[in-house]
């Protein structure tokens, strides 16, 4: 047998010749396809273990539960033990060896593995924009409660803060408009309704603190593997609006916080998505842009992305373009949809003249795949019929005990199991809503704000804004003119400090970044 070089990973044989994936390659991202029980998901276990046995931690969305045995060495079978045979692999070389991976459990809601969150802050306006469906002038009423909160120093943790934030607005309206900008009635009613829906497919699980720090996500085990993160999603993906954001913001994320580095010897993470189709099938289209953009762009922060689905035709042609290495096990041509779908997985590859790529597809048994990757100057190989090598992780799904132990052999428990709800936007507006009588007999000071000077009070003002008196609490009335020329001088005098704010509290007190 040909030896296999050690900055690659081998995925299987074709003809006795391996066929293998270059690390240096790996964060040109890839696709696998194929027929429900063609041997795809088998597939991706060899490509995550292969990776992780090089040192890169794994981000993989387990959407059937069959993807947790990562964490458990396998066991022998006829079945294998006829695959090893064939592939002239020992059970116990260079290659294959019966052994779990460093696993870490992850679970949105929390039931099957440690808790993802994040903060509504960290999501900012524009994605978040994105994720509710806003049009342009409902997305400027998210953008002035922003800046809103920017400026009064008021946490957006979670949905509470934000619609507490909202209510703040409505009641407020003329008040914030002659600041910020005009609020109509309809926007406002529009995005809370939005938001509303948002709350209902689950997105209460996803904001929230402890948030997730992408450093737990990139870790490396004592022996030198990489970790495998597995994302269980067997009720996520029941959700498709709130898997898509999710996934969407992990990788916008890592994108806007990564350095750029190019192409390394290996990627720095590997994001695999399972069931891949049901990411893009109900994605709403701004949502789909915003994750095509993403892919295009995060190869260079050495990010490798992996999708897995039935047929090629399930991923947008934008991001199939970007997708440089293939495993494409069998297809069943019974309709005239599916033998399109046939031709479409066969034009994908570059031609090898000793194969009848479209023919074979049809053909492959369990196990077998076409497998093309980038070789070379990266430019992508002749695709071969290739007899795929197995993993010598535990095939298959674990039990809830197994989990449990996994789980709290993480260390991360401590971090990210118990919720953290410290006071942020909904406290400090309902406390500073107390009524003005409930002031010292006499005070005529207003408290200070957030950096410490005290907001003057005109005598005898009696022009309108409830403003200033509902966050200050201070009894008087400040004129609309007076807001506008503070809010002027603060935008002057405090611009990149009020554009740093919401990183600054939903990170640094946090414990974020």
């Amino acid at each position: 047998m040909t030896a296999i070089a050690a900055d690659t990973l081998l995925l299987g044989f074709a003809e006795d010749r391996p066929i293998t994936l270059p690390l240096k390659f790996g964060n040109r991202h890839g696709l696998v396809t194929g027929a429900t029980g063609t041997g795809k998901t088998v597939s991706v276990l060899r490509l995550v273990e292969g990776f992780a046995k090089a040192g890169v931690p794994v981000v993989i969305a387990d959407v059937k539960g069959d993807v947790a045995g990562l964490g458990m060495a396998g066991a022998m079978n006829p079945r294998l033990q006829a695959r090893l045979e064939a592939l002239k692999l020992a059970a116990t070389g260079p290659e294959f060896a019966f052994a779990g991976l460093p696993v870490v459990f992850w679970d949105l809601f929390g039931a099957n593995g440690h808790p993802l969150r994040t903060t509504a802050s960290e999501i900012g306006p524009p994605l978040l924009s994105r994720i509710l469906e806003l049009s342009q002038a409902q997305s400027g009423v998210l953008d002035i409660a922003f800046a809103l909160a920017d400026a009064e120093g008021l946490l957006l943790l979670d949905m509470d803060d934000l619609r507490a934030l909202l209510g703040f607005i409505g009641e407020n309206r003329e008040a914030v408009s002659q600041t910020y900008g005009l609020v109509s009635p309809q926007s406002l009613a529009a995005l809370q309704r939005a938001l509303l829906k948002f709350e209902q497919e689950g997105a209460r699980h996803l904001l929230g603190e402890p948030a997730i720090q992408l450093a737990d996500l990139m870790r490396t085990g004592g022996d030198g593997r990489g970790v495998v993160n597995v994302i269980a999603a067997e009720t996520l993906v029941l959700k498709p609006r709130l898997y898509a954001s999710f996934l969407l913001w992990l990788l916008s994320e890592l994108f806007e916080t990564l350095p750029e580095v190019g192409d390394l010897e290996k990627p720095k993470l590997v994001f695999v998505f399972d069931e891949a189709h049901l990411l893009f099938a109900d994605c709403p289209p701004s949502l789909q842009q915003r994750i095509e953009q993403v892919v295009r762009l995060i190869r260079s922060k050495g990010v490798g992305v992996y999708f897995c689905t039935q047929s090629p035709s399930d991923v947008p042609d934008v991001v199939l373009a970007q997708l440089g290495h293939r495993i494409q096990h069998a297809l069943r041509a019974f309709t005239p949809r599916d033998q399109k779908a046939v031709r479409v997985a066969a034009e994908t590859f570059v031609p090898n003249p000793k194969l009848d790529t479209a023919r074979v597809i049809a053909e492959l048994g369990v196990g077998e795949a076409l497998v093309s990757t980038l070789q070379g100057g990266g430019q992508p190989s002749m695709v071969e019929r290739t007899l795929m090598a197995p993993p010598g992780c535990r095939l298959g799904a674990i039990t809830p005990d197994e989990r449990a132990a996994l789980r709290a052999g993480s260390g991360l428990g401590g971090r990210y199991d118990t919720p953290l709800d410290r006071e942020s936007a909904a406290e400090t507006l309902a406390r500073r809503a107390a009524p003005a009588s409930a002031a010292p007999a006499g005070e005529t000071t207003p408290p200070p704000r957030a950096g410490g000077t005290p907001a003057p009070a005109p005598a005898g003002d009696r022009s309108g804004g409830r403003l200033n008196e509902f966050l200050w609490g201070n009894g008087r009335r400040q004129g609309a003119l007076e807001s506008m020329t503070k809010s002027a001088a603060r935008t002057v005098g405090q611009q990149v400090g009020r554009q740093l704010l919401r990183g600054l509290l939903g990170g640094l007190l946090g414990g974020r970044r």
